[in-house]
């Protein structure tokens, strides 16, 4: 039962999805945690960010396109961060704001879980806040041939000189391992029927991994089970770094069957 000690956890995005709240709520009440999580989205981020801390709200989980926007309003920033310059975990300690990137740890696990190849090539389709931690992944992984693709071929060469990758406008060949970082393909976006890469590219392929979580199966990810790929999918992504959320907001480690459960609830419709 809500009460004056419950402690609320939230997320902010420019769409926000019953993911999160069903996961992070269903934790709560199998482990009698006096919690409650709510999805909010806002016009205004400064504002946003001073309501957690105004209003002593527990954490909050950042997604696109808040994920660099929020970082100058914020206390501290921990490694995850600092190295990539993204957010996505916000935690209040006595109004303290403290920044983490769990996108990042989640990421580095599915490279493991995958058993991707280091030697594989890898092109990486964006910069934003999501593609800098899948980037800074595959680098800390052991990856060295990897391609950063974008519109924005500063934003990209940019990243690329960072970690020694090869930036390019327009993918020059074919590429072992596609990996979307980017909203093409996402639920209620004006390109949520596109895909991020060619067909061509995506036929040639052996692993395919959309970072997009809504929906499961993105346009890209459908046209890589046409072929038969490996894929990965966003929404393995979301679970992996909402358990990390769901530690860091509670200090509680949820059991596999626990997060099964929540998971299963969460992609209830």
């Amino acid at each position: 039962m809500i009460n004056k000690d419950t402690k609320l956890c939230m997320s902010l995005s420019a769409r926000p999805g019953n993911f999160g709240t069903k996961f992070h709520n269903s934790l709560y009440q199998q482990l009698g945690l006096n919690y409650i999580y709510k999805a909010f989205s806002t016009q205004n981020i400064e504002d946003a960010i001073k309501g957690i801390r105004a209003l002593s709200i527990r954490g909050c989980a950042i997604s696109m396109p808040f994920k660099e926007a929020c970082i100058p309003f914020l206390d501290k920033l921990t490694d995850s961060v600092l190295a990539i310059d993204s957010v996505n975990t916000i935690v209040n300690d006595n109004n303290y704001l403290t920044a983490y990137n769990t996108d990042y740890i989640a990421i580095r696990k599915l490279i493991t879980q995958y058993a991707l190849k280091q030697e594989q090539s890898v092109i990486i389709h964006g910069t934003g806040g999501m593609a800098k931690a899948v980037i800074a992944a595959f680098y800390d992984a052991g990856f060295r041939n990897v391609t950063i693709l974008a519109r924005n071929g500063v934003s990209a060469q940019k990243l690329a000189d960072k970690y020694g990758f090869l930036a390019l406008t327009t993918p020059k060949s074919h590429y072992d391992i596609l990996v979307n970082a980017t909203p093409i393909g996402m639920a209620g976006s004006s390109d949520s029927d596109k895909l991020s890469f060619s067909a061509d590219l995506v036929k040639h392929a052996t692993v395919v991994f959309d970072v997009v979580a809504m929906p499961v199966n993105t346009p890209l990810i459908n046209e890589a089970l046409k072929h038969k790929q490996i894929t990965i999918s966003g929404r393995e992504v979301m679970i992996l770094q909402a358990v990390e959320q769901f530690i860091l907001y509670t200090g509680k480690v949820p059991t596999d069957e626990q997060i099964q459960l929540a998971s299963r609830i969460a992609n209830e419709s």
